[in-house]
């Protein structure tokens, strides 16, 4: 019988994920419970169980003091010396005792005692285990929605996907597979809630770790990622290896290695720039797939007006200032846009040199600007925009030499694998749209 009772104990710790000595302890405590709910409260009580034969014993015990105060819980020194001349103050005297029978209440007692050990403890070893899996990708299956929140199959646990951590735009249905971020793991009365997330800069990292092999291996850094999730997302890169293009890493052959991170993330559109310790170079690559003609940095306040083309002023600022507005996520600094004849009139208006306005402009003399800040707000630029039926997709299609769209090619169409072309190294668009 014993052996039995060690062999199911084996069979529950494995399937459950948790330590034998948790389910002895639960068993210890539990028969603890029980003995005291069929013959009362009046004693101390301790189980102990043979790890290998499953052999039992129940003791009560009292500690040894000079004056009792309850003989329930204590017994005097001159007693216990009766019993065994060697006890001292402070030891505990104990008995082995031999209850006869359990009644109906008490052997419910310890079925529920353990039943709850045990399903604490496989909470913690849940909880432990995702802990380690904070801010990495984990894939799930959508088994129902309420209330706008999607709950996630992840094996042993359930996962929440909240509205606020959605795409937008994606409809979560039952049985749909996804990849997530699992972003925060919580201890709550119900067990470990896991927080989970699709919108988040990370799933698009964690993405790129998965797909480029020299991201994986440290050849190739992602310095900084700025994103609106269903919409765009820019990803600064640099490369330690100078025999490493860290564009086309990110690429792939024809695509393929960034046309899978789009699939998963619902075609949404991704700028790939690189990252550069000069910031006036940074700035520029940032503004993708707009090309920049000057940046004018100002340190200590650490704002930027990037002059652009005519032509590209909507584009630099991209559909309701996104372009610009993620560009300055990802790089860090306020940055302001005019198309350089605006520059050039605000020259010609104020009598400047582009030499002494980014002197005014840097704040070179007397450590600050002696002039009113020249910039025009990017959302100036907007409102004019709007009013003239403007957006960036207006100037798309204009000639651009800082960037190259990259297209997934299906297998029916033309393979134009072997079509040279020239890319500047300064910034790449992958624009991925359904066909």
């Amino acid at each position: 019988m014993n052996e039995e009772f060690i062999s199911a104990l084996n069979e529950i710790a494995s399937e459950k994920g948790i330590s034998k000595d948790i389910i002895f302890e639960a068993l210890e405590s539990a028969l603890v419970s029980s003995y005291k709910k069929n013959y009362g409260n009046s004693q101390n009580v301790i189980v102990k169980m043979d790890r290998e034969t499953g052999e039992i014993k129940l003791f009560f015990y009292k500690d040894i003091v000079e004056e009792v105060e309850n003989d329930s819980f204590q017994i005097s020194l001159e007693d216990a010396k009766k019993i065994d001349p060697n006890f001292n103050l402070g030891d505990i005297y104990s008995v082995e005792i031999h209850p006869k029978n359990f009644g109906r209440i008490a052997a419910q007692t310890a079925k529920q005692v353990v039943i709850q050990r045990i399903k604490d403890a496989e909470r913690d070893v849940i909880f432990e285990d995702y802990t380690k899996k904070e801010r990495e990708i984990i894939t799930g299956l959508v088994q129902r929605t309420a209330y706008g929140n999607a709950y996630v199959d992840l094996g042993k646990v359930e996962g929440v996907l909240p509205p606020n951590e959605q795409i937008r735009g994606e409809s979560y249905k039952h049985g749909d597979r996804y990849k997530m971020l699992l972003l925060e793991i919580k201890r709550s009365t119900k067990g470990p809630q896991i927080i989970l997330s699709r919108s988040h800069p990370d799933l698009i990292k964690r993405l790129f770790e998965l797909e480029v092999p020299e991201i994986n291996d440290g050849l190739v850094e992602i310095y900084s990622i700025s994103r609106e999730a269903g919409s765009r997302t820019k990803i600064a890169v640099f490369s330690k290896d100078e025999e490493v293009d860290p564009l086309g890493a990110c690429v792939g052959y024809k695509g393929q290695r960034v046309n899978a991170i789009v699939d998963e993330i619902s075609n949404e559109k991704i700028d790939i720039v690189i990252y550069e310790k000069d910031p006036k170079v940074f700035i520029g690559n940032s503004l993708s797939p707009s090309k920049v003609e000057k940046v004018f940095i100002k340190d200590g306040e650490k704002s930027a007006l990037a002059i652009v083309p005519d032509y590209q002023l909507s584009l630099a600022i991209g559909k309701e200032g996104q372009n610009v507005r993620l560009a300055a996520k990802l790089t860090g600094w306020k940055i302001d846009i005019k198309s350089v004849s605006q520059f050039e009139e605000f020259l010609e208006a104020e009598n400047l040199t582009e030499e002494e306005f980014e002197r005014d402009f840097s704040g070179e003399e007397n450590g600050e600007s002696s002039r009113e800040n020249p910039i025009l707000d990017s959302s100036e630029d907007l409102n004019e925009l709007a009013e003239d039926g403007l957006t960036d997709e207006d100037s798309f299609e204009s000639e651009n030499e800082n960037t190259k769209e990259v297209i997934g090619l299906d297998e029916d169409k033309e393979d134009f694998s072997d079509l040279e072309i020239e890319v500047p190294e300064s910034t790449k668009e992958i624009n991925l749209e359904d066909e």
